[in-house]
């Protein structure tokens, strides 16, 4: 009976081991304001940068052209991908965090515990940019070495191994797992990155432990320090030249996956957090010599405008995924966690991923998105959202960075013009968001605004009971308020 038992024991725990080799190792890799047009494979007419390591990735996988963001700038959207919830939902109402508390609440469900949960070894190498604590204090700038860090990835965002950066201000300050080991100079951190990325890989060689590795690259953010190997590359500027240097980054991680045999059994995700900055790109040089960072979109970072939110994104998983194919069904970056749930058969609980819908049909080619809607967030806090071919802006202009900044001096223009106070687009046939319908459909201005005002209400977008959001959230803000 022993033995017969033992034995059984063995075979359970070999059906175990299959099973989880069989589930894919997760890479995630996330440019740092890197617009939907800096890609080759996305804006062949208008872009003048090349990007062949991303380009590769495209024609092995899949090219989604109507991915978004959660919002236009850095913290909100990593916020939406770690948790599957939009951030807006949170104490964040506008801009992002220069340090503090983390914004991921202790008990929130994150993609690296739900995956840690599973089996999997779970790293980040990167920019965090979701807040943490040094010895305790809330630190927006230089850290000394030897600090140790609290409610950051290790404690907060479920990631067995940590080695990169808080965010730009703090781009000097290295961090291995809980404590800052380094000092660094910028131009030596995507570098550093990279390597520590591969070097990540290369330990998993030979390991049949799934593992999950998410890299938020430090570039083509500013500081814009393309090192001296890429400097000049593009013909065009430091951006262009640091845009370079970053799609090469990417390629050596694939490199190292390829070279470590585990590329076949990888789900390979690129993207980006939000849109090319302009004034960090010098967007108008680099539009005059021919390249829009935004390719065919209105608007750049910070914006409301798609250009602020809608960024490049690739998968390739091989057996998986048709190399070569495009996807035009809209998904978010909170997406992400719900997609990967459905493929480790994950049943998540009812308090996770408020804002999140598998696109694994899509991946495998066997259905259209599922997703309907999509909230979008500018910089300054206003809201827009789209409905199939319908996208309703509450603000008039950019309600970021592009144009007429934000504020009541700005907005009493547009009332003396007599101009709509919000857009509402046909994104189908103006893609450039030049023809404001609003005055002309009142009635769709009002259907989407009232459906926005319910999935905040219920807090939450996805079916499922109401969830209570952390803060009071205001849809029709004005400037300064």
């Amino acid at each position: 009976m022993i033995i017969r038992t033992f034995i059984t024991s063995l075979l359970l725990l070999a059906v175990s081991v299959a099973s989880a080799g069989e589930r894919p190792n997760v890479v995630i890799m996330l440019a740092d304001d890197m617009g939907f047009g800096e890609l080759q494979c996305l804006n062949p007419k208008r872009g003048k940068i090349p990007t062949p390591g991303l380009d590769a990735v495209a024609a092995s996988g899949m090219i989604f052209t109507d991915a978004h963001s959660g919002s236009s700038v850095c913290t909100p959207t990593r916020y939406g991908l770690m948790t599957g919830r939009y951030a807006w939902r949170t104490r964040l109402q506008s801009g992002v965090l220069t340090g503090g508390d983390s914004l991921i609440a202790a008990d929130r469900l994150t993609l690296a515990k739900m995956l840690r949960q599973q089996g999997y070894h779970t790293a980040i190498v990167g920019k965090w940019h979701l807040g943490m604590l040094f010895d305790g204090q809330h630190i927006s700038k230089e850290v000394p070495v030897g600090s140790q860090v609290t409610q950051g990835p290790i404690d907060r965002g479920g990631f067995d191994e940590f080695h990169g950066f808080h965010h730009a201000r703090q781009i000097r300050t290295w961090i291995d797992n809980d404590v800052v080991t380094a000092t660094i100079e910028p131009v030596e951190m995507l570098p550093r990155l990279t390597q520590s990325a591969v070097n990540y890989i290369e330990s998993r060689k030979g390991n049949s432990q799934p593992f999950f590795l998410y890299v938020p690259w430090s570039s083509p953010h500013s500081p814009v320090v393309p090192s001296a190997k890429w400097e000049g590359n593009s013909g065009l500027n430091q951006h262009a030249d640091f845009v370079m240097q970053t799609d090469d980054s990417f390629a050596q991680v694939v490199a190292a996956l390829r070279d470590s045999g585990k590329l076949d059994n990888t789900l390979i995700i690129c993207s980006s957090d939000n849109g090319t900055s302009a004034p960090t790109s010098n967007l108008k040089q680099l539009q005059k010599l021919g390249h829009y960072p935004s390719g065919d979109l209105r608007g750049s970072k910070a914006d409301i405008w798609d250009g602020g939110h809608r960024v490049p994104f690739l998968a390739s998983w091989p057996g998986v995924i048709t190399p070569g194919t495009r996807q035009n069904g809209l998904i978010c970056l909170t997406d992400v966690m719900r997609t990967v749930a459905d493929i480790v058969d994950v049943e998540l609980p009812a308090d996770a991923c408020e804002d999140s819908i598998s696109f694994l049909p899509l991946l495998k080619d066997e259905s259209k998105s599922s997703r309907e809607t999509i909230v979008h967030h500018s910089v300054s806090g206003f809201f827009a959202i789209r409905q199939g071919n319908w996208k309703l802006s509450l603000c008039p202009g950019s309600g970021g960075w592009t144009g007429d900044r934000p504020s009541k001096k700005s907005w009493a223009k547009y009332k003396q013009q007599g101009l709509p106070m919000v857009q509402l687009i046909d994104m189908n046939a103006d893609l450039g968001e030049q023809d404001n319908l609003a005055a002309s459909h009142p009635e769709k201005v009002n259907e989407l605004k009232n459906l926005l005002q319910q999935q905040v209400a219920a807090g939450r977008s996805t079916p499922g009971a109401p969830q209570a959001n952390d803060a009071e959230i205001v849809i029709e803000k004005t400037p300064g308020k």
